[in-house]
């Protein structure tokens, strides 16, 4: 199902909806502050098996990450010390992906062999809103074109012409970036920008 969100007057009923097929262990597609990515509750295994499986990958081979809506409740999440705090409070809301020791409520089943989580709070109401009406994190992975020359599908039509058989729900939210976030890996005591995308960050 295609469903359209129109930022200038956002509806309280479809974000219900949304968080519906959430809870209901669906998977999403739905537009972020880069592109569009397919995304479930981080507490359905069965959801995050199937995204791996569309995907291609395993859940634990799978580069997948969280969206928060906030810095509030990261510590529930992930390990994080004082100055990578103080990196992703100038940076986030944001296009970036900060990589950091994972805590123990990161689901185990995509909890990479280096225990560590990729953490995003992206600057769209849209993933913020969710996360919000859901009460925890939503797990997130970006769709990739086939197509050599186009990385990322930026129209949502095209998207719905793809996934549609594949996913429970596809969020129209207008069309998409077609950069991905910056990954900063903040695991080491340093910052490393290991893939270099539309964020800039800010020290």
């Amino acid at each position: 199902m295609l469903l359209k969100l129109y930022p200038d007057n956002p509806n309280h009923r479809e974000f219900r909806q949304i968080v519906e097929v959430l809870k209901d262990g669906g998977i999403i597609i739905y537009p972020t502050d880069t592109v569009y990515a397919i995304g479930c509750d981080i507490t359905n295994n069965k959801a995050i098996q199937r995204i791996a499986k569309l995907k291609g990958t395993t859940a634990e081979k799978g580069n997948f990450s969280l969206i928060c809506n906030s810095l509030s409740n990261l510590s529930e999440y992930a390990k994080v010390d004082n100055s990578s705090f103080k990196i992703m409070k100038k940076n986030l809301p944001g296009a970036f992906t900060f990589i950091l020791p994972a805590s123990n409520n990161v689901p185990k089943l995509f909890k990479s062999k280096k225990k560590t989580v990729g953490i995003r709070v992206p600057d769209h109401y849209i993933p913020l809103r969710i996360v919000e009406e859901l009460g925890n994190p939503i797990m997130t992975t970006s769709i990739h074109d086939p197509d050599e020359v186009i990385e990322y599908t930026t129209d949502p039509e095209l998207i719905d012409e793809k996934y549609k058989k594949d996913v429970d729900l596809i969020i129209d939210g207008g069309y998409g970036n077609n950069t991905a976030s910056t990954i900063i890996d903040c695991t080491n005591g340093e910052f490393e920008i290991i893939r270099p995308g539309i964020g800039e960050l800010i020290f």
